[in-house]
């Protein structure tokens, strides 16, 4: 059977800082429009509809990444990212949905990237390597 690969994109609005960092402006609270790109593969099942049932991933990447983060300040709502723990940085937002989400896949599907873009011109993926 074929393995297939299948990405959906979900955005959230979300504000954080980078404290006790070098990353100038970024060191204050400001907000981004993220794009998170997660692929999932597996066996191509066409005559049962593909790799996943799109509205299971859907759910999934509601209840995991839009709820989570749309509308919230990351640093002060995730307490993952509270001040004095992970810094909410793009790589780390990638792996912290990545652990999430890999979860809550059904069993044959896996998970191939998660992408989190803060712009058109930066974003980090994460492919699961520890």
């Amino acid at each position: 059977m074929p393995i297939s690969y299948l990405t959906r994109v979900v955005e959230f609005t979300a504000t954080h800082r980078l404290p006790h960092t070098d990353f100038g402006k970024a060191a204050k609270d400001h907000s981004h429009r993220y794009q998170c790109r997660v692929t999932v593969k597996g066996p191509l099942r066409a005559t049962q509809g593909g790799v996943i049932s799109l509205q299971a991933l859907d759910a999934l990447l509601q209840r995991e990444v839009v709820v989570r983060f749309d509308g919230r300040h990351i640093n002060e709502d995730v307490p993952e990212f509270a001040d004095g723990h992970l810094l909410p940085t793009g790589e780390a937002l990638a792996v912290y949905i990545w652990e999430r989400i890999a979860a809550g896949l059904p069993p044959g599907v896996t998970l191939h990237a998660v992408r989190v873009q803060e712009n058109d011109h930066l974003y980090s993926e994460y492919f699961g390597e520890a």
